[in-house]
């Protein structure tokens, strides 16, 4: 206590803390939140941490405070292989599931993971699963059989959001399902006219359904690869498609994003005729983004296919612009963080225009932990007629971040998810170090809930004397 006394005088780190485990002991494990009367919103009111238990607010405390140093971030995971080996595998993981992991993570076994559902639930958050499978440039397996076991672990994903409740979703990395190398060469023949018109949507799917088709310009092994990644994607999306799941395909690197783009397409060809249960995502911290989003709109438009946007900012900053000058490239990162804003706020009134005008054709997620984008686009929504739980609309953060606004949402009618992904310690740590790394400017800027978690420490601090 008198370290965490100590903390509250010296002030708390910039960031958030987590949603799990939330619900005081002596609430039903069946009770449901209920959402508050219709009113103006504030992410001010501290009141939504009364919810968390002392340790919950202690450990996000200090954990974030770790965070906020960005030399620890960077020197996170040589620090972590030292603590495993000092302390052995056993010891090191309970300490990860009782801090870092327990603040960002569902849970590694089907109880616990339903157990964080439920508690979501219960304050009227939704959960959005994400397997934290990934590959790099360089990575690429031999054979099939890794990216073949990465589709039984999707369709298991499919399945247990299937079961998380009424609209659910997940979050799809293609290349848990094909070769990064593969999505960048992809990328490459994208930019070239002559291989433009062969790479369209209507080709894949006709690839995805069954023809033994190839382009001469891929090699035979490539060809090969390809036919096989896209039935991966294909028994995915049909399979999330029969249980009403909702895919949102998370963008990437941008060397690789015009082939992902292209596959999601085709995807949603196969699957968006009546809703939009394949979505896309658009990083507004790129300068093309609004062009690359209203070029798939017209894409999908003359498909005849409903369309869903997954739109955030972005999370790979550093690497693109350090990459853009080793390669001499154009840096195609928006020049400052006002820029950034006005075009997530430009692609934003533009999603939130078609879905006033067709909310069954056009659907969005507001995946944003920046009060101002959130504030926005509940004014729009209130503009336009949009309704708060219609589902066309709905909010989206990461677990164990921006709490206060999530809560806050839930509680208000909003539809609203926390992206939450789960795994072992060793198979997860790896994706949190590259989350924290990417998001050094979220973990070090977000002030306000800090503050309100140090405030409802004081208080139960104070209250106990």
């Amino acid at each position: 206590m008198w370290l965490l006394g100590r903390y509250l005088r010296l002030g708390s780190p910039r960031i958030c803390s987590g949603v799990c485990s939330l619900v005081p002991p002596s609430c039903s494990p069946h009770s449901t939140a209920a959402p508050r009367a219709q009113g103006p919103l504030t992410f001010s009111d501290g009141g939504v941490f009364k919810l968390k238990s002392n340790w919950e607010v202690a450990r996000g405390l200090l954990i974030f405070r770790v965070c906020s140093f960005p030399s620890l971030v960077r020197h996170s995971e040589k620090m972590m292989a030292v603590s495993r080996r000092l302390l052995g595998r056993r010891l090191f993981e309970w300490g990860m599931k009782g801090s870092v992991y327990g603040q960002f993570v569902a849970g590694e076994t089907l109880p616990e993971i339903r157990e964080c559902v439920e508690r979501l639930r219960q304050l009227g958050i939704r959960p959005m699963l994400a397997v934290p499978i990934e590959e790099d440039l360089g990575q690429a397996k031999s054979g099939e059989r890794w990216y073949q076991q990465n589709e039984t672990v999707m369709l298991d994903c499919v399945d247990l959001s299937a079961a998380g409740g009424d609209r659910p979703m997940m979050q799809l990395k293609i290349t848990a399902l094909m070769s990064a190398d593969l999505c960048k060469l992809l990328s490459v023949h994208l930019s070239h006219p002559t291989h433009r018109p062969q790479l369209c949507p209507t080709r894949l799917v006709s690839i995805m359904e069954g023809e033994e088709s190839a382009f001469p310009f891929l090699s035979e092994a490539e060809n090969t690869h390809l036919r096989n990644s896209l039935r991966r994607l294909s028994r995915i999306a049909k399979h999330a498609t029969a249980n009403r799941v909702r895919v949102l395909v998370d963008a990437e690197y941008t060397y690789m994003n015009p082939a992902l783009s292209l596959v999601t397409m085709a995807m949603m060809a196969q699957c968006n005729q009546s809703e939009p249960w394949i979505w896309n995502t658009y990083q507004c911290y790129l300068k093309d983004s609004f062009s690359l989003l209203s070029l798939d709109l017209g894409r999908a438009e003359s498909l005849g296919l409903c369309f869903g946007v997954k739109l955030v900012r972005g999370a790979y900053m550093d690497k693109e612009r350090k990459l853009a000058q080793q390669k001499g490239y154009p840096d195609p990162i928006q020049q400052d963080w006002e820029a950034t804003n006005q075009s997530y706020q430009r692609s934003l009134d533009k999603m939130l225009d078609l879905i006033g005008q067709n909310g069954q054709r056009y659907n969005l997620i507001v995946a944003s932990h920046n009060e101002e984008s959130v504030l926005h686009a509940v004014a729009r929504m209130a503009e336009l007629g949009i309704e708060r739980g219609s589902g066309s609309v709905s909010f989206g953060q990461l677990l164990g971040m921006c709490d206060h606004v999530s809560l806050t949402l839930g509680q208000a009618g909003f539809l609203v998810y926390k992206s939450l992904p789960y795994g072992s310690v060793n198979s997860v740590l790896p994706y949190l170090i590259r989350r924290a790394q990417e998001n050094q400017s979220v973990l070090q800027g977000i002030r306000k809930e800090r503050d309100l978690l140090r405030w409802e420490l004081k208080r139960r601090l104070f209250r106990q004397r």
